[in-house]
Order: structure tokens, then sequence, then C-alpha cells
């Protein structure tokens, strides 16, 4: 090779490369919601993308999506959890007859139902981790234990009407400026999370992507925020349900990501021999997963009993199905070590938006069985796909 060829090919190695592979796996869920709404948009001729059905849509899924951020820590963490459905029922009934049959104030009650869901899932995680026996048969039995207590308790009735305090929590809006200010926080986060990511790269000396596609996804993203926000508040403002989603995904966003624990728990989905010969404490782990879950599960109930303002026997069925469609959806791998908690709460947006959509529609019931499920098989052999 001459020394000139030499010193150019050198030269073009040194010029900063515009990063930009269009992965689509990456994009898959922001390219299907897009769809979605499109198409169900000029189906309903414009009525599923306006204000009071948008709102709507995001207070439907914050049941689901409440289950499917612990979910996610779960099936990181190599298990699974047949019970969330259920566990949701029961807290969510135990909350019902607190207030309506004893008197309890909302606030005890609502904590009542979370350190329930906290109890039984401490209860789950300890056959888990300290008896090895596998989750699918743990919580496939406690599935059928916390139904059958649901029912016992409830002597089988619908347990109704709630205090009015308590049906506030999934039935109401915060203030129009409320909304804005959350957009507003929501995209200075967007910008200024990007912006440390960059900076620390650059002091380690890792290559980055070019400025101007890292800042471009960032305002489109933020475009799409504010405009989501303009929709709501031409309705009745940010539902209520919306917000604590959002509160609880970031919250175990910085878990996952930021904690200790977190790096925990996708190392031991990862390679659980590994992370054993490393020193993490699978048992201890495992088992705080399925409290968390647990207690989760107890949020998500106090969520589906006050939008209902009833407790019933059959609160909660199939939910479980619905989280971990959500989870695998969002491209959580069934096989543990991935997963993430933004991508769980946009596969329970795609999840209830197709149950919206096509209830709209006067799709017959079962025809919305039939196409989740074929979502939920053709989300997983993406999964296995793109690791052949």
């Amino acid at each position: 090779m001459s020394q000139t060829s030499f010193e150019t090919q050198t030269q073009n190695s040194n010029r900063p490369k515009l990063n930009f592979n269009f992965n689509v796996q990456s994009y898959t869920l922001i390219i299907a919601l897009v769809l979605i709404a499109l198409i169900f948009g000029i189906l309903t001729k414009g009525e599923f993308l306006s204000p009071r059905n948008l709102s709507n849509l995001f207070t439907q899924m914050s049941v689901i999506s409440v289950l499917a951020i612990g979910m996610t820590l779960v099936i990181v963490a190599g298990h699974i959890d047949l019970s969330v459905g259920s566990l949701a029922g029961l807290t969510g009934g135990i909350a019902a007859i607190l207030q309506v049959w004893f008197g309890w104030d909302t606030f005890w009650v609502v904590l009542a139902a979370i350190l329930v869901g906290a109890l039984l899932g401490f209860w789950q995680g300890w056959w888990v981790a300290y008896r090895a026996v596998p989750a699918f048969i743990v919580t496939l039995g406690g599935m059928l234990i916390f139904r059958g207590i649901l029912i016992g308790v409830s002597q089988g009735k619908t347990v109704a009407p709630l205090q009015d305090s308590f049906k506030i929590i999934a039935n109401s809006f915060l203030p129009y400026s409320v909304g804005y200010i959350i957009a507003i926080i929501g995209i200075f986060l967007l910008f200024f999370s990007t912006w440390k990511k960059r900076s620390k790269r650059n002091q380690i000396g890792l290559q980055t992507a070019s400025a101007f596609i890292d800042y471009g996804k960032v305002t489109a993203y933020s475009v799409a925020i504010f405009v989501v926000s303009f929709m709501l508040n031409l309705y009745y403002g940010f539902p209520l349900p919306m917000v604590i989603v959002l509160v609880l995904g970031g919250l175990f966003i910085f878990i996952s990501m930021k904690t200790s624990f977190g790096r925990y728990v996708y190392a031991i989905g990862g390679n659980q021999e590994a992370a054993a010969l490393s020193g993490i404490n699978i048992k201890k782990n495992t088992l705080s997963v399925f409290v968390l879950m647990g207690a989760l599960a107890g949020g998500a109930g106090v969520l589906l009993t006050s939008r209902l303002n009833a407790a019933t026997v059959s609160a909660g069925e199939m939910y479980e199905l619905d989280a971990i469609a959500a989870c695998v959806i969002g491209g959580t791998s069934l096989m543990g070590g991935k997963g993430s908690i933004v991508g769980a709460i946009i596969g329970a947006l795609i999840m209830a938006s197709i149950d919206n959509g096509m209830s709209m529609m006067n799709i017959q019931t079962f025809w919305q069985f039939i196409v989740k499920g074929l979502i939920l098989i053709f989300a997983v052999w993406i999964d296995i796909s793109s690791k052949t």
C-alpha cells in the first residue's frame, strides 16, 4: 500500500461518521402504533383519534400497564407470573370490601390493597426462590387460590358502590395547565437525558451518533408528546390513571437502569450461573421481584375497582395474559435477561388500541381474541428470529 493511500485511509477512518443504522426492530413499536392509529382512524372516520376516545384509551390501558411494568422485571429475571390477574381482582375486592362493608377511608383501603398484594407476592416468591418450585407452577396455583379467596370473601357478590374519594382515582382528570406542565417536564427530561448520555460517552471516548440524529429523534418524540397533550386537553385534561402509569413507569425505569438491584435482575435473567459466581444473591433478588410484582398487582386492583366503581368475582380475568403479551410485544424476551419498561407500556398501549378500535367497529369479541393471539405469536417469533 502506498504512503498516500495509507494517509487517505487513516484520514477517512478519523472522520466523524454519520451513524444512522435504521434498526427495524427498534422502531417496530412506533411504526405499529402509527399504523394502528391510521387504520382505525380511517375505519372509524376519525372517531378513534378524537380527544374523548384518546382519553378513554389511556384510561383503559392503565391497569394492564401497571401489571406489565412488574411483569417486565419478572420475565427479565427468567420467570413468569400467571397470577397477576387474579391477584389484582383479589386486592381490588379486598379494597371494596373494606370500604363498603367496614367503612374504611380511601387512603387506608389503598394501602391495604398494596400491602396484601406485596405479602402474597412474597409468599409466591418464597416458593420460587427458596423452595425451587418453578414460577409457572407456583403462580398457576396462585391464580386459582387467589380467585377462590376472592369468591369466598366476597360471598360471590358484587361489592359496590364505593366512596367518591375512591372513584376519583381512576375517573378524574388533572387541570389543563398541569397537563402541559407534565408534557414540558417530559420533553425536558428527554433532551437532558440525551445530552447527558452523549456527554458521558464522549468523556470515556466512545463513539456517538450524529447530534442531528440524536436530537432529531428527541424532537420527534417531543412533538408527539405535545400533540397528545393538546388532544387530551381538548377533552377534560390528563386522566389521573395515565399520570399514575407515567410515575410508576419513571420510577421502575430508574430502578431497572440506575440501581444495583436492576442490574442484578438483568444479570440473573441473562446467565444465572454467572450471576451467582459474581456474588449476586439470586434468592433474595428473585424474592424482591415477586414482592414488587405483588405490590403493583395491588395497585392495579385499586385502579380496576375504582374505574368500575365495583368489585366482582370475575375482575382481572385474563389480565395476566394481556400483561405478558404487552411485555413480549414491547421487546421483553421470554428467555430472560432482556426487556424494557418503556417497551412494556407501549405494548400495553398497542393491546388497548386494538381492543378499543375493534370495539368501536363493532367487531365481535371472538375476533378480538383471535387477533391478539396472532399478534402475541408474531411478537415471540420476531424475538426468536432476532437471535438466530
